[in-house]
């Protein structure tokens, strides 16, 4: 299978596109007047706290105050925590858990969904810093495997091989998908970063005055080349000479010299994604009607609370009874919303109508190829079965906003609803 990572810089806006065999897989989008803060660390002052909701509201210096949810509580910035394995807290000792922070008092935490709305950005005091193969948490005390690792021997080596690197023993740690097969030299290169990261963190969290970032997150850029970019990967090809410097910079440090090779500069003059066929495909991301091979289409109508698709048969023929087509538009139809929601980057509670299908065994189906097309998602998913009314209901991890929402804004005549009234 062909694999390609292009990279497509503008003015304005970062745009990354993976592709396989041609086909759109996965979309990123930056857009340079909202720069991202989801992963930053600061360090914040609690300017109130509700004991109603077991919260409290952090100043973390972006305008809008961060949430802060009490239940899952721990104090960075107390330096015996720093040696102890992290407390845990009952979810319902909410005058408890108020009475562990004042307004005023300082606190370290990590952004783990941006502001949304109305809504600011939501913190957690559990930190956690992503690396290639390994993802740390210094203050927890645990080691943990990818799901998607299924290898009971493999698991069981990982687990044990992490278990002997000193300078881990005493941090949790996440193993990555991409570790699988990976020995000792990686990761102990990328365990030795990440703890030198923490220790940098917890030296700049001494010297800073709060509200203050201690720690940012890598761009869109670097983010996705050290999520994304594996052996799978035939090619990296970037549009802009300043950014293949830095990009081959960063792979060939990060990553190593093979991949570092895989990096290439699109000299050509028909624009890079217009070049591999990939503009089209990105425009129809922003289209409410996304049509199916068969002729078939759905449709996406984001609301404010949740997000609809609705299956239609379209210009769908066939031969079989109803309930055969039902079935063979609804199993088409689950794999493209499911790769939808990827490509929008689509969160919050989403309800897809399937066309009503009787027989068991093809709503099993159906609702067994949907869960598969999502198991490629990076995002946390959580699918209920399907309803007598063919309704599929689900949610989907948001921690930042969708692709359309960064790149289109509300019209000022219509407020959104796409319509104009007729005076």
């Amino acid at each position: 299978m062909s694999k390609e990572i292009l990279i497509n810089i503008k003015e304005k806006t970062k745009r990354i596109a993976v592709v396989k065999n041609n086909l759109l897989e996965e979309f990123y989008l930056e857009v340079s007047s909202e720069e991202s803060i989801l992963g930053n660390i600061y360090k914040g002052i609690v300017r109130s706290v509700v004991p109603s909701i077991d919260a409290a509201f952090i100043d973390i210096g972006q305008g809008k105050n961060g949430f802060l949810y009490l239940g899952e509580l721990t104090n960075p910035l107390v330096e015996e925590e720093l040696k102890e394995q992290v407390p845990k807290f009952d979810i319902y000792e909410k005058k408890d858990n108020a009475n562990k922070y004042k307004v005023g008092d300082e606190v370290l935490v990590q952004v783990v969904k941006e502001a949304f709305g109305t809504k600011g950005p939501r913190l957690t005091t559990h930190i956690s810093l992503p690396g290639r193969y390994l993802v740390l948490m210094p203050l927890d005390r645990n080691i943990g495997i990818s799901r998607r690792i299924s290898d009971h021997k493999e698991r069981d080596r990982l687990r044990s091989t992490l278990e002997k690197i000193n300078f881990l023993k005493n941090m949790g740690i996440i193993v990555r998908t991409v570790a699988q097969g990976k020995g000792n030299r990686e990761l102990i290169r990328d365990g030795s970063f990440l703890v030198k990261t923490w220790r940098d963190i917890r030296k700049r969290n001494l010297k800073q005055k709060p509200p203050s970032p201690v720690h940012k997150e890598y761009g869109i850029l670097l983010k996705v080349l050290r999520d994304v970019f594996s052996e799978d990967v035939e090619k990296v090809i970037i549009d802009s000479k300043r950014e293949y410097i830095n990009v081959f910079r960063f792979v060939r440090t990060y990553l190593g010299g093979h991949f570092a090779r895989k990096i290439k500069f699109y000299r050509e003059g028909v624009p890079l994604f217009e070049f591999k066929n990939v503009e089209d495909q990105i425009k129809k991301l922003y289209e409410k009607k996304v049509f199916l091979k068969s002729g078939a289409y759905i449709v996406i109508e984001p609301t404010e609370g949740l997000t609809v698709i609705d299956v239609n048969s379209g210009r769908f023929t066939s031969k079989a009874n109803p309930e055969k087509a039902a079935f063979m538009v609804n199993l088409e139809a689950a794999r493209e919303a499911a790769r939808q929601l990827r490509l929008r980057d689509i969160g919050g509670i989403v309800v897809i109508d399937f066309i009503d299908m009787v027989e068991e065994s093809n709503q099993r189906q159906v609702l067994y190829a949907f869960k598969e097309a999502l198991s490629q998602d990076r995002a946390k998913t959580d699918v209920l079965g399907i309803s007598k009314l063919g309704l599929v209901e689900m949610t989907r991890e948001r921690t930042s906003r969708s692709i359309e929402s960064k790149y289109y804004k509300i019209c000022p005549a219509c407020e959104g609803r796409g319509k104009l009234k007729i005076d």
